[in-house]
C-alpha cells in the first residue's frame, strides 16, 4: 500500500500571534511553527501501515522553504519520502488542486489528511481533494483499518459514531482518535538522523488560481473587567439587572 500524508505547517497553539501591514498580513517573528495536529494524528496511524502492513509512507506540504523544517520532522517521525510544493498556501481550491497533481503523479492508495488545519479552519481541502482525483472520500475520521483494496472507517457525527466500508482509492480527513494523543511520536535522535538522508524533493507548482483572499486578519476582542460579589443576593441582582441573562 501506497499512502500519502498531506502536512501543513502552522503556528504552534502557545505562539503570540500578531499581524502587520494594516492586519493583512500574519507576522512570523518569533512564532514556532510545528505539525499542523490533525495531519499528525494522520502521520501517526500512516506509521502504523506502515509497521504493520509493510506500506510506504509520503509526505507532502504545500508551501515555501521555509516549511522543510517541518518535513523533516515527519521524515524524522518514520516517513519514507517529502515532497513540497513550492507555493504560498492561501487558498483551499489551490491547494487541493497541487495536491491533486502529486497524487495522480504518485497513485496513491490511500491520501491521508488533517480533517482542518489549526490556522485557517477551512476544512475544505481533503474534500476537494477526493472530487479532483476521483477517489472516496472519509471526512472526520477517527478510525480507519484496510484490508486489501477494502477500508473500514469510522467517522465521528453528531450524537455518535458512523462505521463505513469503502474501498481504494480513498481520501480522509482525520482528527483526534484516528490515535490518541499518547501514541503521538517525538522524532529521536537516530530518527532524526535518517530523516537527513531521506528524499526531500521541491516540485513546481501546476496552474491554479486561487478562488478566495484574505482582506485582512482581526484578534478576539479582550475579555471584559470581572467584577467580584461577596453574596448571592448581589450576584443575581448582577445577572438579572445588569448582565440580563436571568
Amino acid at each position: 500500500m501506497k499512502i500519502l500524508v498531506c502536512i501543513s505547517h502552522v503556528p504552534d497553539t502557545t505562539s503570540k500571534i500578531n499581524f502587520t501591514d494594516g492586519d493583512t498580513k500574519f507576522d512570523t517573528n518569533g512564532v514556532q511553527f510545528v505539525i499542523n495536529p490533525n495531519d499528525e494524528f494522520g502521520l501517526t496511524r500512516a506509521m502504523w501501515f506502515k509497521e504493520k502492513q509493510g506500506a510506504t509512507v509520503h509526505v507532502v506540504n504545500v508551501g515555501g522553504a521555509e516549511t522543510e523544517p517541518t518535513l523533516r520532522k515527519a521524515l524524522a517521525i518514520g516517513a519514507d519520502e517529502a515532497i513540497r510544493v513550492n507555493t504560498a498556501a492561501t487558498d483551499g481550491f489551490s491547494v487541493a488542486k497541487q495536491l491533486a497533481n502529486v497524487a495522480k503523479e504518485g497513485s496513491y492508495d490511500l491520501i491521508i489528511g488533517g480533517r482542518e488545519s489549526i490556522d485557517y479552519n477551512g476544512g475544505m481541502v481533503p474534500g476537494m481533494l477526493a472530487k479532483l482525483i476521483g477517489a472516496n472520500f472519509v471526512n472526520t475520521c477517527i478510525g480507519l483499518e484496510v484490508e486489501g483494496d477494502k477500508a473500514t472507517a469510522i467517522r465521528e457525527i453528531d450524537g455518535g459514531k458512523e462505521t463505513l466500508k469503502t474501498s481504494l482509492p480513498l481520501v480522509i480527513g482525520g482528527q483526534k482518535g484516528l490515535v490518541e494523543e499518547s501514541d503521538l511520536r517525538i522524532p529521536n535522535m537516530r530518527g532524526i538522523m535518517q530523516a537527513r538522508t531521506k528524499p526531500l524533493n521541491a516540485k513546481e507548482p501546476v496552474d491554479a488560481n486561487a478562488e478566495t483572499n484574505t482582506v485582512s486578519f482581526q484578534k478576539p476582542a479582550p475579555k471584559g473587567a470581572v467584577k467580584l460579589v461577596d453574596t448571592v443576593d448581589e450576584l443575581v441582582n448582577l445577572l438579572h439587572n445588569e448582565a440580563k441573562v436571568i
